[in-house]
């Protein structure tokens, strides 16, 4: 029996939810031995997960400004840790990084290193003195920090390009996801995903998101750590597979000597599905330069640190010193998925393969390959593709491509595990998918109602009607991501990195300047922001139109061009202007001390 405050009982009340998520496991393996179709096994995870979000959804809902902004800022330091790593570890993390790994080999491995060593970014330099300015967004701390409605202005819109980048992502994985475990199109599916987005954060806000990411993370790990574990046991690579992944890689690298790269003609490539792809890469390869390694790896650093859906989690804490705790936690959990993926996309590959393992399909019968029952599911779906480009009846290794988001889904139906671990595999990408994307969402409709409507439109307006603005816009945001994302003009993976340059081109350093710099301004920021924005944006269309790189930077880190526009701007713009008044001077001072009251205090 739960008694008191729900906020004393959470590690009860997520106990017992555990503990009847895994027994609902269990009932789905048994009905599944009794002969319940795959296909009646997947629509329950999903539907039974999603329900779960929603009812949480629905008990978080609140008509306070403080709940629906900042969950109250009661947020316990190892809840938030995982509410943080469900909100960071997107669609992109769970479906499609693997996928980068399989098909560009290790250089991929650069995102891993980006994104965790951006957590320590944001523990030194960000989050406990952003969290002891009170604020409810990051637009409210520039706004506050420089003054002035422009530069909250500024703010407003690099965080919308980002994040709106950013949720059409995510969008699209949920999408992915529903339409494979729904059998519904895809156009379709990107708005069921929505609707499931939005019953878990239109009524509660941010109180209701960090529940529901709470539940989702639980999902999320569950689902993408318990189908390693099994298939590596099942391939002989022992039950804890990061500790074989030297011999797996270097067996990979004997194979591929084995069959060798071929490049496909165009033509041949002319035949291949939009968006499916081969493999063209050695796994051990390090994609090219050691500066594209390195280079990747800083924007996602920069990038996570200027993320305005990760900088919002630590306000939501009480106190500075458990937003710095909770970011070792975040950590902790991220590092979980993160240090199984290289495993799980190692594992994926040496499954299709390897032709002394029975799933081993390279060297077979291209008819007998077709003849699959998952490839012919997954073929179905428009996510795998065989042909016989050379005529001679056996599946070449460039005969065979797949879409990189069926590398994870897909991986447990190749290696012959019960359909009930697919469709646990299924819930935890939607799982993924969805808290990011709630996070996201929010993240944008919280700095238009507050920063734009609230702060500069309309200060005298009550509670009701910024609760209410809030949830229009939270809807018509995520319609409008919808809508871009049904166009998949871009691949998940792609779109994520585009908004961590987009973010690091035009905030990280007004962030980090505006705590570590007193002399920075708000005519220096706002030329900072704007300069940035504009330079990686016009980067990005340059290379993506033919253009000539610049310092061998790519489409994929134009965040390197955009954030030296916007350092170099705020700074010469900062000291040709007048500097900031003694008390900003001094309340720059003051955040920098971990104790005592925080700066805005009871003002929002």
């Amino acid at each position: 029996m739960i008694k008191g405050k729900f906020i004393d009982n959470l590690p009860k009340v997520y106990g017992i939810y555990t503990g009847g998520f895994l027994a609902f496991i269990i009932l789905m393996a048994v009905l599944e031995q009794a002969g319940v179709s795959a296909k009646a096994i997947g629509i329950s995870f999903v539907i039974f997960t999603v329900a779960i979000y929603a009812i949480i959804g629905w008990l978080s809902r609140t008509l306070q400004v403080d709940a629906y902004y900042v969950a109250g800022r009661q947020v316990p330091t190892v809840f938030n840790g995982m509410a943080t790593a469900a909100d960071w570890m997107s669609g992109a993390s769970f479906v499609a990084m693997a996928g980068g790994i399989y098909f560009k080999g290790y250089g991929y491995m650069a995102l891993l290193v980006g994104w965790t060593g951006g957590y320590v970014l944001v523990a030194s330099l960000l989050a406990p003195y952003l969290r002891k300015f009170g604020c409810y967004t990051v637009p409210d701390f520039i706004g506050t920090r420089y003054g002035g409605n422009l530069a909250r202005l500024s703010a407003v819109l690099v965080l919308t390009v980002a994040s709106f980048t950013y949720v059409t992502a995510q969008i699209n994985a949920t999408g992915t996801i529903a339409s494979v475990a729904l059998d519904i199109p895809f156009k379709v599916a990107v708005y069921v995903g929505l609707a499931s987005i939005l019953m878990c954060s239109m009524l509660g806000g941010m109180r209701a998101v960090t529940w529901t990411q709470v539940a989702q993370y639980i999902v999320l790990i569950i689902a993408y750590l318990l189908p390693v574990f099994w298939i590596s046991n099942k391939m002989g690579a022992g039950f804890f597979p990061h500790l074989m992944l030297a011999d797996e890689v270097a067996r990979i690298a004997e194979l591929e000597g084995q069959f060798g790269f071929v490049k496909n003609s165009a033509a041949d490539l002319a035949t291949v599905p939009k968006g499916l792809a081969g493999i063209t890469k050695a796994h051990s390869s390090v994609n090219g330069t050691n500066w594209g390694f390195i280079s990747l790896a800083i924007c996602m650093m920069a990038g996570t640190a200027s993320l305005p859906h990760v900088m919002m989690r630590y306000f939501t804490t009480p106190s500075v010193k458990s937003a710095r705790r909770s970011v070792a936690w975040s950590l902790l959990f991220i590092f979980l998925l993160y240090s199984t993926a290289p495993m799980l996309a190692t594992l994926s590959k040496l499954s299709l393969i390897d032709p002394n393992l029975a799933t081993g399909i390279i060297g077979k019968s291209i008819t007998d390959v077709q003849a699959i029952d998952w490839y012919q599911n997954w073929n179905q779906a428009n996510l795998m593709f065989v042909s016989d480009f050379n005529g001679n009846g056996t599946l070449e290794l460039n005969e065979f491509f797949m879409g990189g988001k069926a590398v994870v889904l897909a991986t447990p139906e190749i290696a012959g595990l019960p359909y009930v671990i697919s469709g646990l595999v299924a819930a935890g990408g939607m799982a993924a998918a969805m808290s990011t994307a709630d996070g996201l969402v929010l993240a944008i409709a919280n700095a238009l109602s507050h920063d734009l409507y609230y702060k500069i439109i309309d200060p005298k307006a009550e509670t009701a009607k910024r609760l209410i603005v809030a949830r229009v816009l939270l809807v018509l945001i995520g319609f409008a991501g919808a809508t871009i994302a049904a166009l998949e003009i871009q691949g998940i993976l792609g779109s994520v990195i585009w908004a961590f340059d987009f973010a690091m081109s035009g905030l990280f350093f007004p962030l980090v300047l505006g705590v570590w710099w007193k002399r920075a301004n708000a005519q220096g920021a706002v030329a900072g922001m704007l300069l940035g924005l504009a330079a990686g944006t016009w980067y990005l269309i340059h290379v993506r139109t033919g253009g000539t790189p610049i310092w061998g930077v790519t489409q994929l880190t134009f965040g390197i061009i955009g954030s030296l526009v916007s350092l170099v701007s705020m700074v010469v713009v900062s000291l040709l202007t007048k500097a900031p008044d003694a008390k900003t001077m001094a309340m720059v001072d003051e955040v920098r001390i971990p104790s005592g009251k925080t700066v805005l205090g009871k003002q929002h």
